[in-house]
């Protein structure tokens, strides 16, 4: 099953959940009660040591709707200067997701730059990559442009396979449904310290009232 154009990538359902899903989609957002993904771990929704509101997402890096929220996150984080804390969560019934997820983490390991860019610019080409082999070479090409030289073997002891599948775990433990799944998180340690963002229009409003509240309580 594959994201439909306008919808959220959700996790396998069985067909009659998956239906339900795709006829009342965009009519979710007007209603929290049904929009918002029931927290069960709350532990990761916050901020990097020393930030008081950051935004923190798991993301598919085959989810069609990913690539379309990565530019207004992205826009965000340069406007507010605030992190952007992004977790894996490669869903099981897209064809190279994980691949690229570990070969992400290649990058990261070289520079968290690189890393952030390979994602960046693998989202904004991911129309054109339609098989594990696009991937490869995709990541071949944008190796060369940074003067590194990409594995043939990339990940052989797995070390950043366990790092994808712990993201993936996480994002279970949290009680993640679909991606992309995207938090504004502050450092409150009172009520209501994340919200999630399902009406991407209202980002920058929901990160101003975030930093807005921070500074009022003193955090």
């Amino acid at each position: 099953m594959r994201e439909v154009k306008g919808f959220l990538c959700y996790i396998a359902l069985p067909l009659a959940a998956v239906l339900a899903l795709s006829v009342s989609a965009p009519a979710q957002f007007s209603d929290p009660e049904i929009s918002t993904t029931p927290v069960h771990n709350t532990a990761p929704l916050r901020p990097p040591a020393g930030a008081r509101v950051a935004i923190v997402e798991w993301e598919d890096l085959e989810c069609p709707d990913c690539a379309r929220a990565n530019g207004i996150l992205l826009e965000a984080v340069k406007k507010y200067n605030i992190p952007l804390v992004r977790h894996d969560f490669p869903l099981p019934f897209h064809v190279w997701s994980f691949q690229a997820a570990v070969d992400a983490r290649w990058f990261d390991m070289r520079s968290k730059r690189v890393g952030d860019a390979f994602r960046d610019a693998l989202f904004a080409e991911q129309p054109t990559i339609r098989s594990q082999e696009g991937l490869r070479r995709f990541a071949v090409r944008f190796a060369e442009q940074h003067h590194l030289r990409f594995p043939m073997v990339v990940d052989p002891k797995e070390r950043m396979t366990a790092l994808v599948k712990a993201d993936y775990a996480l994002g279970q433990s949290v009680g993640i449904r679909h991606t992309p799944t995207i938090w504004v998180v502050t450092n409150r340690k009172s009520s209501a310290p994340f919200v999630e963002v399902v009406d991407r229009p209202r980002l920058f409003t929901m990160i101003d009232e975030a930093l807005r509240e921070t500074a009022q309580t003193g955090h």
